[in-house]
């Protein structure tokens, strides 16, 4: 019996040995047969662009004017279409112009009066025939007589209320009929014009990309705003393109407290005026001109937490992580690299969801340069 238990187990346990030699031998041709992931490798591309950021802002008017009425009198006429093109010196509404009128005739009445006895004056006095006194009294009065016609002439021009700028107006604010008040304070607000070309774009930067652009011009790579017109290029809100271009023409003098931002201003030509004051729109400033960068496809790139990083092959085609610090999305599709890569790195361009760092993959080399435009 005992002889017979022990060659029982022996052989059952060769009989093991054996189902496991025959199953690793499978696994081992499953593996040899199985194919290695093909995948598209490039070197990113090293370019020179011109770097520039963007910010949101809305268009103003270069010159903005409330007309407001400088005599009181009723409105008697409105000369302007609503909305309608005016230049300066144009003539937008006329007060009831008789009392002005009148009075204006008074003064030149009164001023004649006061000539003559103002010059009347000076024959007696060389005759002495009139006092120091007399004399001085009749040239106050002349020049207060002479006063009175110039503001009478005055409030008559004044009853002709007139666009001070080139521009668009906008809607009558009073009908014709109303009375309207004058004078410096109080005035009757009647209309509003504002110019339209050139145009001004205002929008606020924080502070970090203030020093940014301090740095710069300290180290002279960029002038600052503020003594050179640096290119600027808007879209509108229904635009895909930038295509208006024009100039920085100032930087605020001060840091807001509230906000940590400071206001730049960029002027724009707007010669047809389809640009209207109070549109938004995103404005690209130049940050850098020729600037010696790396490229990838923004689509390459992956997220571990809060590093980024690109799939890359070494010269044993094994895949590896390189995390990169990244720059500003350019044309759209690709994405500036500012350190971990360098021209000389294959990375994986296509096909990099379907391996794993450490695998060994079939690598097809391709040129992404002439994929993408710069």
């Amino acid at each position: 019996m005992p002889q017979r238990t022990s060659r029982s187990f022996y052989t059952g346990i060769i009989i093991t040995l054996s189902l496991l030699m025959v199953a690793c031998s499978k696994e081992q041709n499953a593996t040899q047969a199985r194919p290695m992931t093909e995948v598209d490798v490039s070197n990113p591309i090293a370019a020179v662009v011109d770097i520039w950021d963007e910010y949101t802002g809305r268009f103003e008017a270069v010159d903005y004017v409330e007309i407001r009425a400088r005599v009181s009198g009723y409105l008697e006429e409105i000369k302007f279409e609503d909305g309608q093109q005016v230049k300066a010196g144009d003539v937008l509404f006329v007060i009831d112009q008789r009392p002005f009128q009148i009075n204006l005739q008074s003064a030149q009445s009164n001023l004649d009066i006061t000539e003559k006895e103002y010059k009347r004056g000076l024959e007696l006095k060389n005759n002495n025939s009139i006092s120091q006194e007399e004399s001085d009294r009749r040239a106050s009065e002349y020049q207060l007589a002479l006063a009175a016609f110039d503001e009478a002439k005055l409030d008559l021009e004044f009853t002709e209320v007139k666009s001070p700028i080139d521009g668009i107006v906008s809607r009558d604010l009073v009908n014709k009929g109303n009375l309207v008040t004058g004078g410096a304070s109080g005035a009757t607000l009647l209309t509003t014009v504002v110019s339209v070309d050139p145009i001004h774009f205002y929008f606020e930067a924080g502070e970090r990309d203030l020093l940014k652009y301090l740095r710069l011009a300290q180290s002279e790579t960029r002038k600052s705003s503020r003594v050179y017109p640096n290119e600027v290029k808007v879209r509108l809100q229904d635009e895909a393109e930038f295509s208006h271009f024009g100039v920085m023409d100032f930087v605020d003098n001060k840091v807001d407290d509230s906000t940590g931002t400071i206001q730049g201003r960029a002027v724009f030509d707007n010669k047809d005026g389809f640009i209207l004051p109070g549109l938004f729109g995103r404005i690209s400033l130049i940050e850098t001109k020729n600037a010696k960068v790396i490229l990838v496809p923004d689509s390459i790139i992956g997220t571990d937490q809060s590093r980024k990083y690109v799939m890359v092959i070494d010269d044993e085609n094994k895949v590896g992580r390189k995390y990169v610090t990244l720059g500003k999305l350019h044309s759209k599709e690709l994405r500036i690299i500012k350190s971990g890569l360098s021209p000389e790195d294959r990375v994986i361009v296509n096909g990099f969801v379907r391996t794993r760092p450490g695998a060994t993959v079939s690598p097809n080399s391709v040129d992404i340069s002439k994929q993408y435009s710069l």
